[in-house]
């Protein structure tokens, strides 16, 4: 399944990456593809109601590292049990890396750019009811 709609024109990010899946060999009738979110509470939302996900099924959620915790707290709100995969993770596991400046000044604005809207989504997700925790645990 993947899930994605659209926030600015008519084209839906499912719309998009429907032909990819099939060019890499996933059969269009095993495809669920989910068009109308618009956002993290959608995807779950709609997510669920299309999945219709029976007690002990394993669905794994694979999003950006940095936008797990607020993807698992929406999915988790409507009653959606996933499993975090994350992916695109943009921070070195090396404690090394952190001493060596080998980033670029607008590379660390991007990061710190990102940063801060997951944190404010993080937030804003808490404070609307959208989670039930800030930082949702495994």
């Amino acid at each position: 399944m993947f899930s994605g709609g659209n926030r600015t024109n008519d084209i839906a990010e499912a719309d998009v990456v429907e032909p990819t899946f099939i060019g890499l060999g996933v059969e269009r009738d095993r495809l669920l593809l989910e068009r109308r979110a618009r956002n993290t509470q959608e995807n779950a939302e709609f997510s669920k109601a299309l999945a219709l996900p029976k007690p002990g099924e394993r669905w794994l959620l694979v999003t950006s590292a940095q936008h797990m915790p607020r993807s698992v707290g929406a999915f988790r709100k409507v009653g959606f049990a996933v499993e975090p995969y994350p992916v695109d993770n943009w921070i070195e596991p090396e404690w090394s890396e952190l001493l060596t400046l080998n980033s670029t000044f607008l590379q660390g604005v991007a990061v710190a750019d990102a940063g801060v809207r997951e944190w404010m989504g993080l937030l804003a997700y808490r404070l609307t009811g959208r989670t039930t925790e800030l930082l949702p645990s495994p």
